[in-house]
């Protein structure tokens, strides 16, 4: 008994540092976590650059910080140039940079365990460690690109080998996991991310079930492949300077037959972007002026990072993507660029016929061919492995299987194999932004382009040559009119994709007579362009909106360009109420006060204002009333845009579609549905935010915030934010999407003037001021001066700490 006294303490004391030092769940260690000596209170601090001696570096480096914390980072050589920006992204995003890579490997079962597990075996599936791994295997391809790749990730894994328990990013601490050393294949591994952010969505399945459901007959009439509105990127009437390659023949029968269902998310519609460049015809300075504002996720820490770059061959500041070397979006002296999304159809599923349930072989072009096997791993967090196979063939991987049956009722497994550009394992992407990094004029720009692929983006430039330029730009297959649009029939050959449009054939202008260039990820080109590259694209209010304030505008300066950037102004309400108001006759109670608001409403979707909140309510419920009783997005079927549905008000108001087939003995008109929708709208809106209207602020209902890429981490998200804006609107600030990054330059013979900043900061860590100190300036419109060093011998009074890093002998 007494021994049993004497230890009790001892082992109670053994069990506690047991429990405190391990996770168990999603419970983290909560003894390390709390430590005051490696826990999250260390996170308040960060790490000292002053006399730092790193084994990486050929030659002293110079850094120069602003005031908010933008490094310009000047080299000697470009090696060590990559090396430091490597190391300094680390030292800001390591965290961010290693969750990406994650997500597009399919391996976060590795940290938050296996309820990741699906979520891991989609992105697997979906062939992206694979495509990366073949990048890598094929950069002797392009020596300079794999010199620079292999001098970040150095620069990386210094800062990460650098780093004690106490250093390390709190989402570490939280999850209990240690960084793991960079290289070129994680780099790769963050533009596939990139990649399936913005060209992986398909709505072949859709299509194909609303094709047999509804005949070709409807599909040609709800969903035509060109709007009615198009007010393409490429003005109407540009012509062509080539000659076109023979267009494949499309055959006979044009899509394969869906006998079982799977599922794969559409094209994010959130995911849009704008740009723009006005000529020095239309500029107070007599010079080009540029903007771009990409409209991605609205996360912490943030997409972008601000960065100058200077070597003896590159002077470049702008947006670079953590884990990539070089600026994605910027401008040098001579030059600046932007990119928008262009959204083709670059992504196809196939249906497949295996040989029997081996499925050791698939049918295609007459012919029994070999299917190949890749066995996935997925290592959960308690160390448990499991594995899944799967198959390839010469479109791709597999991504779903079935079993069928044939004409004698025998079992046939069949699966789904997808065709992506994002396998092309080219590896010369980077070099296309490396040459933009230092280009001098459009010629220059133009050989950029043409080492680019994917995702496809509409490139603008602006020179100080006075060139202004846009070039919807990638790598599109040479398809039939319409391929891909439908599932494809694996067997045959004809369905295959046959080649590739030549990059000097992507649909270009360069200084058109109306004296700008702007995209909005609408469609490219009028219908005279000979080659079909998709069916969907964005419906064109922020298009429409954008080239009625350039074409209008005169003179213009930086701020003019800021405030097109910041323009709330809904050209989906201008189009659409005075179609809808005259069916409302209302004088009772809020539907009175709510018509009250939208007579008198300027169509702007400012912040404080009610009526956006009224009419872009009402046009959801109203476009969910009209279409979802024929194509429910519970069943895996898409709406018809409103481009057709506004013809089909204007034009048709006795359309059938405006019947909701799912009422019996009743026959509703549109008149019913307008009705029936703003009454809905009336009743969701003061059961959510009560019956006083004036309550119904649009920022209120739209939600806007800059949310932790991880959901759980709520406590580091700004939420709530009083802003503007809208999915439709130029200013396209959502709930969890909108402006990622907002620039204007102004070109000039001597040295650019430029402005911009996105919805966080340049750190990573929670703790830091420099988290999310641009938020407020980002919602209220503002950008602050980018700060452009011409050397580092210049002076500049928002420069306010320099750091010299030397070689460790």
């Amino acid at each position: 008994m007494r021994i049993l006294k004497a230890i009790w303490p001892t082992a109670l004391l053994v069990v506690l540092l047991y429990l405190l030092g391990n996770s168990f769940g999603t419970i983290p260690p909560i003894g390390k976590l709390f430590s005051p000596f490696t826990g999250f209170w260390q996170n308040t601090k960060t790490k000292d650059l002053d006399d730092l001696k790193l084994p990486g570096l050929k030659d002293e480096i110079e850094i120069k910080i602003d005031k908010n914390r933008v490094p310009h980072i000047f080299a000697n050589n470009n090696q060590d140039l990559y090396y430091a920006q490597g190391y300094l992204l680390a030292k800001d995003r390591l965290w961010q940079m290693e969750f990406y890579t994650l997500v597009s490997s399919g391996r976060l079962t590795e940290v938050v365990g296996d309820r990741a597990l699906e979520y891991d075996r989609y992105n697997r599936r979906s062939g992206m460690a694979k495509a990366a791994e073949e990048i890598i295997a094929r950069l002797d391809e392009a020596p300079t690109v794999k010199q620079e790749l292999e001098a970040y990730a150095a620069g990386v894994n210094d800062y990460i080998n650098s780093l004690h328990e106490k250093d390390l990013p709190i989402e570490y601490k939280i999850l209990n996991y240690r960084p793991e050393p960079w290289s070129p294949l994680k780099t790769m591994l963050m533009f596939m991310n990139m990649r399936n952010q913005l060209n992986g969505g398909s709505s072949d399945l859709r299509m194909t079930k609303i094709a047999e459901e509804y005949g070709m007959e409807v599909v040609n009439d709800l969903f035509p492949n060109y709007p009615d509105r198009p007010h393409p990127i490429i003005p109407e009437g540009t012509s062509w300077n080539f000659e076109p390659l023979k267009i494949p023949e499309m055959p006979e029968i044009i899509m394969a037959g869906l006998k079982d269902e799977f599922s794969w998310p559409e094209q994010k519609s959130e995911i849009g972007s704008n740009n723009w460049a006005v000529s020095g015809e239309k500029s107070a300075s007599g010079l080009p002026l540029l903007s771009n504002d990409p409209h991605l996720g609205l996360t912490l820490p943030s997409i972008w990072y601000q960065a100058q770059l200077v070597s003896p061959d590159v002077n470049v500041y702008g947006a670079c993507l953590p884990g990539v070397p070089g600026v994605i979006i910027g401008f040098n002296k001579d030059i600046a660029w932007g990119v928008t999304n262009t959204g083709p159809d670059v992504l196809d599923f196939y249906k497949i016929k295996f040989n029997d349930a081996s499925k050791s072989q698939y049918f295609h072009d007459g012919e029994w061919k070999d299917v190949t096997r890749r066995i996935e791993n997925y290592t959960l967090k308690t160390g448990e492995v499991i594995s899944d196979t799967v198959l390839f063939t010469h479109h791709g991987p597999v991504i779903y299987e079935e079993a069928s049956k044939d004409n004698f009722n025998q079992n046939v497994p069949a699966g789904y194999a997808m065709r992506w550009i994002a396998h092309d394992n080219t590896p010369t992407d980077l070099l296309c932004f490396r040459s933009l990094n230092r280009a001098k004029n459009y010629t220059d720009y133009r050989k950029a382009l043409l080492h680019y692929n994917a995702p496809a983006q509409n490139f603008i430039f602006a020179s100080n040559e006075n060139d202004i330029a846009i070039t919807p730009n990638g790598k599109f297959p040479l398809k039939w009119n319409s391929q891909g649009k439908f599932l494809l029939d694996g067997t045959r050959a004809d369905h295959d994709w046959q080649g590739f449009i030549p990059h000097e054939h992507n649909p270009t202008v360069k200084n058109p007579e109306r004296g700008f260039v702007s995209s909005a990820n609408q469609f490219l080109t009028d219908q005279t362009y000979p080659y079909y590259i998709d069916h969907q694209y964005a419906d064109t209010y922020r298009g429409a909106q954008i080239n009625r304030r350039l074409t209008a505008m005169q003179n213009a300066t930086i701020d003019s360009l800021r405030s097109v950037q910041n323009d709330n102004y809904s050209i989906m309400a201008e189009w659409f109420l005075p179609q809808l108001l005259p069916f409302i006759n209302s004088e009772e109670g809020l539907k009175s006060a709510a018509l009250k608001e939208l007579r008198l409403w300027d169509y702007r979707n400012d912040a404080e204002k009610v009526a956006p909140a009224i009419f872009e309510t009402w046009h959801n419920v109203f476009m969910k009333m009209v279409w979802d009783d024929e194509f429910p997005e519970q069943d895996q079927m898409t709406y018809p845009t409103d481009d057709r549905t506004l013809t089909l008000i204007q034009e048709n108001q006795d359309s059938p579609y405006f019947d909701n087939i799912l009422t019996k003995n009743k026959i509703e008109s549109l008149s019913d549905i307008v009705q029936l929708s703003f009454e809905k709208t009336i009743d969701s809106l003061s059961n959510s935010y009560g019956s006083d209207i004036s309550q119904w602020n649009w920022w209120k209902v739209k939600k806007t915030g800059v949310r932790h890429l991880v959901p759980a981490f709520e406590a580091f998200s700004v939420l709530d934010i009083e802003a503007g804006g809208g999915k439709t609107i130029v200013n396209a600030t959502q709930d969890r999407w909108g402006p990622s990054w907002r620039m204007v330059v102004q070109l000039d013979k001597d040295w650019p003037i430029a402005y911009g900043l996105y919805p966080g900061g340049q750190s990573g860590n929670p703790g830091s001021e420099y988290y999310k100190n641009m938020i407020e300036p980002w919602r209220k419109g503002e950008l602050f001066p980018l700060v452009y060093l011409k050397n580092s011998q210049e002076n500049h009074p928002e420069i306010f700490e320099t750091i010299k890093i030397s070689p460790k002998k």
